[in-house]
């Protein structure tokens, strides 16, 4: 398939229900608005493209962006290209979803992840702390940092209350992140999880919530699936 049969398709699946909710959710124009169950059904043509994965990103479009989430082989991707897609992430859908995603998998996770989550942007910030949670789900214990990741919890502590919007979403899902998949701190974060309490995100004009970490991390642990590692963090 070329880009623009791609593209065309593309138009074609989305829908102005899906395009409305989308953009109650933060998304930016343009976009068709195309469900990811939709986009799925692309996956297989284009993964045997990997320009045309890349080139889907580049349009801007919403859509195309997802898609070459799902559909570029992540284990080649450069920092420089990780660097300009974070940049393109204009709403949490690629900020929180594709690009950590992607990031996580490609040889520069955590260290992509730590210098993002340094940045004074705030879906960029927010995408390193989505990047740091995706990478531990993916890593095995004794590969993991974890004297980092415990310094990192005090700053979730410390300073969630104070964070910006996305920032504080994304730190409450890396302490329910630890608890759930470093079986190793697992205690650490229910500490952790109790010590910040509710964590209050302006959701904009949608339904959703912030999980309370605590009770999450339990839920984790009732269901036997504490310390279980996911074999891909792209879906």
């Amino acid at each position: 398939m070329t880009l623009e049969e791609v593209m065309s398709r593309l138009e074609a699946m989305g829908t102005e229900q899906t395009k409305r909710t989308f953009i109650r959710h933060g998304a930016k124009e343009p976009l068709y608005g195309v469900k990811i169950g939709d986009l799925k059904k692309l996956v297989s043509a284009v993964k045997k493209d990997q320009g045309l994965a890349r080139a889907l990103y580049e349009t801007g479009n919403s859509d195309a962006m997802y898609l070459a989430g799902l559909t570029v082989n992540p284990r080649t991707m450069d920092k420089e290209t990780l660097e300009a897609w974070v940049k393109q992430a204009n709403w949490v859908m690629h900020s929180e979803t594709t690009v950590p995603g992607v990031a996580a998998e490609s040889p520069f996770g955590f260290e992509l992840a730590r210098e993002w989550m340094q940045s004074r942007d705030e879906l960029i910030a927010a995408c390193g702390w989505s990047t740091y949670i995706n990478a531990m789900s993916i890593t095995p214990d004794e590969q993991l940092d974890l004297e980092e990741i415990k310094q990192l919890l005090h700053q979730v502590e410390t300073k969630i209350h104070e964070e910006r919007n996305r920032v504080r979403y994304t730190m409450n899902g890396f302490v329910i992140g630890v608890g759930a998949f470093v079986e190793a701190l697992h205690e650490e974060a229910i500490r952790t999880a109790t010590a910040i309490g509710k964590v209050h995100v302006h959701m904009g004009e949608t339904a959703c919530k912030v999980p309370e970490a605590a009770a999450y991390i339990k839920k984790v642990e009732a269901a036997g699936k504490l310390g279980v590692k996911r074999k891909t963090c792209i879906c």
